[in-house]
């Protein structure tokens, strides 16, 4: 059995019995930095012994690390903070334990994404996590491409190194949204920065971030013509009749007024 467990993502106080009882009682630890995940092994007195698991060697491992679950030893998958998988290695690894028929588990625990969204005091009923940006601005866009309209709080990593530069993309391809800057989650530093993102005040650039965009704002369609609104929907590959429909939604008027404008542009 594979165990994937959620360490914690700053204070170590914030790990469960379960996890504590998982990776004592696993045959080996696979981590992404065995330096890293060593003081909190230290911190409650396991000894199981550990292998690197990251980014960089994350194919070349997977051999040893099925053969190791083929003849019937535990292991535990770490990252050096939160849930691994999410924006952390072990994709490659899961999708193999499926191809193998392997059994895995999830071990609860933190993850940061969660945190910064609750602390930013935005609305949780929905929301979409978009990891780290890339590092090139054209990369950049293409990732925004098809979420940078929905509604509902954007999540982002960011780190130390890019935090500023993120922050300035997000402005320029965003406009002046509302922002969380959440830094050092659970530390004694934890810190909260609500901002605009064209009017980020001096903030302390230290620690992990993660970025919290509030969703864009409603549509309106006080300046697009009916035809132009129609067209939207007919190039989203919609039929004429519910292009109507829908345009009438959006409106907030009778399908019968929307047909008739159609009729009389056509």
């Amino acid at each position: 059995m594979l165990y994937v467990v959620a360490t914690p993502i700053g204070n170590l106080s914030e790990i469960t019995h379960r996890a504590i009882e998982v990776l004592k009682s696993v045959d080996v630890i696979a981590a992404e930095d065995t330096r890293h995940t060593l003081v909190l092994l230290k911190n409650y007195g396991i000894t199981t012994p550990m292998i690197a698991y990251h980014k960089f060697n994350e194919k070349k491992m997977l051999p040893q690390l099925i053969e190791r679950l083929k003849n019937g030893e535990n292991v535990a998958l770490v990252s050096d903070a939160g849930m691994p998988l999410v924006s952390d290695p072990g994709g490659y690894l899961i999708n193999e334990l499926k191809n193998n028929s392997i059994p895995y588990t999830v071990v609860s625990g933190a993850c940061a994404l969660i945190n910064a969204l609750v602390l930013s005091g935005m609305d949780t009923s929905s929301f979409y996590f978009a990891g780290f940006l890339p590092e090139k601005n054209i990369d950049k866009s293409r990732k925004l491409e098809g979420i940078e309209s929905l509604s509902c709080p954007i999540i982002f990593y960011s780190s130390v190194h890019n935090v500023k530069d993120d922050l300035d993309f997000l402005f320029t391809r965003l406009g002046n949204r509302k922002v969380a800057i959440v830094r050092e989650i659970t530390k004694i530093y934890e810190e909260v920065v609500t901002c605009n993102l064209g009017e980020i005040p001096e903030f302390t650039q230290k620690g992990e971030f993660v970025l919290v965009v509030d969703g864009a704002p409603p549509k309106t369609y006080d300046d697009m013509s009916v035809e132009e609104h129609m067209q939207i929907y007919l190039d989203q590959g919609f039929s004429k009749k519910d292009s109507i429909k829908k345009v009438a939604s959006d409106r907030g008027v009778a399908k019968s007024v929307i047909y008739k404008q159609v009729m009389q542009e056509n």
